[in-house]
């Protein structure tokens, strides 16, 4: 018998995977299957229908499909309205929350109910923070959370997929999600990074952008700006269609009759790989990487020179790609990176950010020119929300490790809306088919 580790057992079988799973791209093409659900021309296969929110990229001129300005609707209304329709000094996560889960936006008292209910959900069960978020620290916040929702099932004594329950644990999920996530970072900063640590209580006067803040900073202070621009953060990311990755993940587990704490489980799983919820953090990577390379942050033909080598994956990563640049859904333009950078230029001026700020906008000019000069693309390309997204944070000094979990904060509106909506509408499990390519032998 051999004996040896599971490590070098496992290093020792990877190839044989290789060998007989790997299916060539050929077979795709040969069979008309569309690759990760995605046509060449990078459209989405339907797989369901949701009145919840709505993406236009395209529209048909002369009945040609054509790339258009990017539009984002949640229950039929346009994201910069909702936005723009919101007073100077008025926090929107909880308007815009209940907008997505009942359906409607809410009137001053349905909104006030609602405000309270998530306040008075803003606790952990006696004992939760220190036996469960301080038990095991770990630097992977989402992994964190993870376990932290399923273990909040054993806390509730129904846990079941009946309408009404799934939309109050939905409710005090939401309300919880930035205790999860705030107290686990400080967990790990303390214990991992030998720092010090405090717990601050969220304060059930205040908005949930500001308790993030308050719960965030040893001091609790902010401004009035930071808190705004945080809001528009979220709300910006709570919700973008049945289709990305971790909202399918929602309604295809919510679909077999599981419950709300495994459901956002598997949501958070997905919502954590790097190809979904953390390619903001690839663009601070890369940001820091092309300061260490140019002599001014603010010169556009400096920064183009140094793009061309990342595309031609001579530097950085070696990946050829320029984070922050194009969408799978959007092509001219991201509405949600139109509305974020008007708040992020504003909040850099007032940090003394100015040479930064340029560096985006340079990155967010010449990086298309070069894009579609040296690719073939199918649609156009322009900045997403992730481009900005980690500046902002950035500026707010919110550490990395929170900038996916700060997502999920956002996101589980979003998940909650999809599940909610799933259990109302479908009554079939989602199964959809493999083809066999498999060779019979023996």
């Amino acid at each position: 018998m051999i004996h040896r580790t599971v490590e070098d057992y496992a290093a020792a079988q990877k190839d044989l995977c290789v060998q007989n799973d790997f299916i060539p791209n050929s077979l795709f093409q040969e069979y008309g299957v569309n690759r990760g659900l995605r046509d060449i021309n990078g459209v989405g296969v339907l797989t369901g229908l949701t009145n919840i929110s709505k993406i236009k990229s395209f529209q048909n001129v002369n009945g040609k499909r054509e790339p258009c300005e990017g539009r984002l609707w949640y229950r039929g209304y346009d994201i910069k309205q909702l936005i723009g329709n919101l007073g100077p000094h008025e926090f929107g996560f909880e308007k815009i929350a209940y907008l997505l889960l009942f359906g409607d936006l809410p009137t001053p008292e349905q909104q006030a109910e609602f405000t309270d209910i998530l306040s008075s959900c803003r606790t952990l069960p006696t004992n939760f923070t220190r036996d469960v978020i301080m038990k095991a620290p770990s630097k992977d916040i989402m992994n964190s959370m993870t376990r932290s929702v399923l273990t909040l099932a054993s806390y509730d004594d129904q846990v079941n997929g009946d309408l009404a329950n799934s939309i109050r644990q939905c409710v005090r999920l939401i309300s919880e999600f930035p205790m999860l996530a705030v107290y686990g970072y400080h967990a790990y900063n303390h214990y991992e990074n030998d720092d010090s640590m405090y717990i601050h209580r969220p304060d059930p006067n205040l908005s949930t952008a500001e308790n993030i803040l308050r719960m965030l900073r040893h001091d609790m202070q902010y401004t009035e700006l930071e808190a705004k621009a945080l809001d528009i953060a979220l709300i910006l990311h709570m919700e973008h269609g049945g289709g990305n990755n971790s909202t399918f993940t929602t309604r295809v587990v919510t679909s077999s009759g599981s419950d709300t704490y495994s459901t956002v489980a598997a949501a958070l799983s997905s919502l954590k790989g790097p190809r979904h919820g953390g390619a903001n953090i690839k663009v601070i990577e890369m940001i820091q990487d092309i300061k260490g390379h140019l002599n001014d942050w603010t010169d556009p033909d400096e920064t183009s020179a140094y793009l061309k080598k990342i595309l031609a994956k001579e530097t950085f990563d070696h990946s050829g790609l320029i984070y922050g640049m194009g969408h799978a859904v959007y092509s001219i333009s991201d509405p949600r990176e139109q509305i974020l950078r008007s708040f992020v230029n504003e909040l850099a001026i007032e940090k003394g950010r100015q040479d930064d700020l340029a560096l985006y906008r340079n990155i967010e000019v010449e990086a298309p020119k070069l894009i579609s000069k040296n690719r073939p693309i199918y649609k156009g390309v322009s900045a997403n929300i992730d481009l900005y997204s980690g500046f902002l944070y950035d500026l707010l000094g919110i550490p990395m490790e929170l900038y996916t979990p700060l997502f999920a904060i956002a996101r589980i509106v979003g998940w909650s809306a999809h599940r909610i909506e799933e259990l109302v509408c479908m009554n079939k499990i989602i199964r959809p088919a493999y083809m066999s390519v498999m060779r019979e032998r023996g």
